[in-house]
């Protein structure tokens, strides 16, 4: 269930210019005590509350806090636990991992909505029957509908499959095998296939959490601004891309802190200890305010005016790396004021993609393969990190992302290597070269070699577009830039027009078979950006989505890491370190290692916060 997400960067923007985060006063809470607001930012616009329609991590930053799913991941865990939210217990799993059976806590209740007509709306099995359907729904051109076809699930396809050829609306009264609340709350899904990890996907709250049908169908399109869930928080009031404020759901069942963190975990027993047994959420209120450029970010903090830069939806800009921690220290006049900085090996990947279906670059000929290799051994990663990252990140050996199954941090490949040297001597070898004298390679067949590079109008991206040109020169190859906002080069990239693009993506799970569905051939022009077909790929990536964890799954993962090193549809630059910093008046903070469900988790002290403001 993996998207690209977007960098943002200083684009020279006055301090004027920032869009002030609240700094109204605070209002009483139903007890008459004060009422706590979570401040944050993110650094992009939302595109809508809808999970069925949406991919962005902004946007799925909040509805993983109004959906849920019937699990979700251990906030405190380490390594990663799953854990029942709205769920009785575990699933019920048989068959080789093809029948999943979950039960249903009874008694959760849908956030009052004026669809519900005054009356309780109980969370049903199949509010979460409903919730695939609209993803496979084709009227809703859901993303994630191509990797939630790779669940197998019995009977789906053929569901969406019907709407399509018969050109009707999709039918969401009709039977599907493999997709049944057998009782009220009882669901029970059935797997073409053994899926041993299909746990995990029922942990997205953000993307398949439950759905009121009537809701959907009472508000129709505009059901991206009325997401009405189960969970935590509703939303309050949205000014699209520049203000989102959630509010306590004053319906939300009782559901009292608790966790597991490792025995030797001293942060998260200490979190544990402080907060086991609070009732959840322990804030009132979450203010969003979205600012795209870095400086403002960096000064909306400065100034207080946010609480936190945390999580991949508005972290630390990388421009003020070293301004907040020199050395990787907490500068000192933050740390006087009691800021808490927190440092991670993101579970993430920044990249560069080849259209293989570009004849410049693409193919899967010996000569096209050597050039993609020279191009990436070309490419000087290791300036990347000092100059464009500020030392914030760690060059990446293969797709597989860090904190996820088959990732090894000893392992060592050409992916991270930058040696011209032997670029040159490959290109050489395999015909590019300089047939005219004037400096540039052509091609075997004597037409102009020339790369044609994506990228986007921010300062930061002429940073890149600086060392992609330096690097290039050094082999004697052209290489020129193509400039468009973000979503137009999404978009191009989807539908198979661009040649190269630099971006990044964020693991959804500790499922390293995630990242290699980017080279999975099925899912060529969606995950699969760079269109990679190889038959002997697609065997070993199908093999390993049946298989459990294990020595065997692990040997797969090292050939499928090999393939993507040797044939290079992606050059995988690096896995990028975030550091999040809080004000002291923000307690229990923890970064996910997947998504971004934390709000309701954490505390804030009013009273802290005036004492600091005044």
């Amino acid at each position: 269930m993996k998207r690209p997400t977007r960098r943002y960067v200083l684009q020279g923007a006055l301090a004027a210019a920032l869009p002030a985060p609240a700094l109204h006063a605070q209002t009483a809470a139903p007890n008459g005590a004060e009422r706590k607001v979570l401040r944050l930012l993110f650094s992009s616009a939302e595109t809508s509350f809808d999970p069925a329609r949406i991919s962005d991590l902004y946007s799925r930053a909040v509805t993983t806090h109004i959906f849920e799913a019937p699990y979700a991941y251990d906030h405190l865990a380490r390594p990663i636990k799953v854990r029942p939210l709205t769920a009785v217990a575990m699933p019920e799993v048989s068959d080789n991992f093809r029948t999943w059976i979950i039960r249903i806590k009874p008694g959760i209740h849908f956030a009052d909505d004026p669809v519900f007509k005054g009356q309780r709306r109980e969370l049903v099995a199949q509010d979460y029957v409903y919730a695939f359907q609209r993803v496979m729904d084709p009227a809703n051109i859901s993303p994630i509908q191509p990797s939630t076809m790779e669940f197998k699930i019995k009977g789906l396809a053929a569901a969406r499959d019907a709407a399509v050829k018969n050109k009707k609306p999709f039918d969401y009264d009709a039977p599907i095998e493999g997709l049944r609340a057998i009782d009220r709350h009882t669901l029970r899904i059935e797997l073409e296939e053994p899926r041993p990890r299909f746990v995990d996907a029922l942990t997205a709250s953000d993307l398949l959490g439950a759905q009121a049908r009537e809701v959907v169908e009472h508000y129709k399109e505009t059901i991206g601004e009325h997401p009405v869930g189960t969970g935590p928080f509703r939303l309050k009031s949205w000014r699209r891309s520049s203000r989102i404020i959630l509010e306590r759901n004053p319906t939300y069942r009782e559901v009292l802190y608790d966790a597991m963190p490792a025995a030797d975990d001293a942060e998260g027993q200490e979190m544990l200890a402080k907060f086991k047994g609070r009732r959840l959420p322990m804030i009132d209120q979450v203010d969003i305010a979205v600012i795209e450029e870095f400086q403002p970010q960096w000064l909306s903090f400065l100034n207080k005016q946010v609480d936190a830069l945390a999580t991949s939806t508005g972290h630390l800009p990388s421009q003020f790396a070293n301004e907040a921690a020199p050395g990787g220290k907490l500068a000192p006049s933050l740390a006087k004021q009691g800021v808490r900085m927190y440092m991670n090996l993101a579970s993430d990947n920044a990249f560069t993609f080849f259209n293989m279906l570009d004849p410049m670059v693409g193919g899967n000929s010996p000569a096209q393969v050597a050039l993609r290799r020279a191009i990436s051994l070309a490419y000087d990663v290791y300036e990347e990190i000092r100059l464009i990252r500020r030392g914030r990140a760690v060059p990446a050996q293969s797709p597989i992302t860090p904190h996820t199954s088959g990732y090894d941090a000893h392992l060592k490949t050409e992916m991270s290597d930058y040696d011209p040297a032997r670029a040159r001597a490959l290109l050489d070898t395999f015909g590019f070269i300089d047939r005219d004298g004037d400096g540039w390679r052509e091609r075997p067949d004597g037409s102009k070699l020339e790369l044609v590079m994506a990228t986007e109008p921010e300062q930061i991206y002429r940073q890149y577009n600086e060392l992609w040109k330096k690097s290039m020169d050094t082999v004697g190859i052209r290489i020129r830039f193509n400039t468009q906002q973000w979503p137009e080069n999404l978009k191009a990239a989807d539908a198979g027009k661009l040649m190269m693009w630099q971006l990044g993506e964020s693991s959804s799970g500790p499922d390293g078979q995630d990242a290699l569905a980017r080279l999975y051939g099925p899912l060529a022009g969606n995950n699969n950006l760079a269109r990679f077909q190889l038959d002997e790929f697609d065997r070993i990536y199908e093999r390993a989505q049946v298989l459990p964890d294990g020595p065997e799954r692990a040997a797969l993962f090292r050939q499928a890491q090999r393939i993507a090193v040797a044939y290079m549809p992606y050059k995988i630059n690096v896995h990028r370190i975030h550091t999040d910093l809080a004000y002291p008046w923000v307690t229990g903070f923890r970064r996910p290692l997947f998504g971004g469900e934390w709000w309701h988790m954490v505390d804030v002290d009013p009273a802290l916060r005036r004492k600091h403001l005044s």
